[in-house]
């Protein structure tokens, strides 16, 4: 009788957290950015001088509240592809950057008063780039790849600036641990193709492997759709193998937002349910 009536229990909880997942509404937040601004790169491995000029990007982000706890978990999907190009001091030469990075991580939010949310939270990401400088005939590539768990976190303010909608936020990502790919000083790729494959990886923390990513955004709703603006800074300093690498940017981001509903039309909606955005 006592396992009748716990199975009972267990049966009558699911199907009111089924019922409590009918009655809410998790609207995905999606936007496409562009972003453009100023590069400035360093790698001993090609050479050892500094390169500045120019980065330009395309990036997507999708954000939800999670289904097992809706108010207090979100998901975040980040994926980005960047194109740098720099010249050197003289003018003389140039190297090029291409790097996709993506990343999917869940954070724990709070709400506060006046509009204000704050959430902080995990995420894993892998990242595949590559350095080129036109100069170099023996070597004139530098592979990146790297695989981490970062820690991130944001602050949003969702209200008006006049009669403007409008959503602020500020997300800092910085990786904790991970491995990275990095070549002996002078190793040869065509080394690497031969056989020489040892020491390849390595384990990536602070120490060797230095991340930061900054991301300022004003979405600006001016209805169904949003104007999304924005600031992008990202630092990322490695050292290894007596090889150094410095990929410094500042963005500015422009593109357009909004939050997305789909709903299954064979089920009806309660007139109890309740929207849950990921952002606010």
């Amino acid at each position: 009788m006592h396992r009748l009536l716990t199975f009972l229990m267990l049966v009558t909880l699911s199907l009111a957290s089924y019922a409590q997942s009918d009655s809410i509404i998790r609207p995905v937040t999606s936007a496409y950015t562009l972003s453009i601004g100023s590069s400035h790169l360093a790698d001993t491995y090609l050479s050892p001088i500094k390169y500045n000029g120019w980065q330009a990007g395309i990036g997507y982000e999708r954000m939800q509240a999670m289904r097992f706890s809706p108010d207090k978990w979100v998901m975040q999907l980040k994926l980005n592809l960047d194109v740098d190009r720099t010249d050197n001091l003289v003018g003389n030469a140039s190297m090029w950057y291409a790097g996709l990075d993506f990343s999917w991580g869940m954070m724990h939010r709070w709400r506060m008063p006046y509009g204000i949310t704050i959430g902080a939270g995990g995420a894993a990401e892998a990242e595949i780039g590559c350095l080129y400088l036109n100069r170099n005939g023996n070597n004139p590539a530098s592979a990146k790849a790297a695989v981490t768990v970062n820690a991130t976190a944001y602050a949003s303010w969702n209200g008006n600036i006049g009669r403007l909608p409008v959503t602020l936020r500020y997300q800092p990502t910085l990786p904790v641990i991970g491995a990275f790919f990095a070549p002996d000083y002078g190793e040869l790729y065509y080394e690497i193709y031969l056989g020489n494959r040892s020491g390849l990886a390595h384990c990536a923390w602070w120490g060797n492997y230095f991340k930061l990513d900054n991301q300022l955004t004003a979405d600006l709703h001016f209805g169904g759709t949003s104007l999304r603006l924005g600031y992008s800074g990202k630092i990322l300093s490695t050292k290894i193998n007596h090889v150094v690498t410095h990929i410094f940017t500042h963005c500015a981001v422009i593109g357009i937002s909004g939050e997305w509903i789909s709903l299954n039309p064979r089920k009806k909606l309660s007139p109890d349910a309740r929207t849950i955005s990921a952002t606010y």
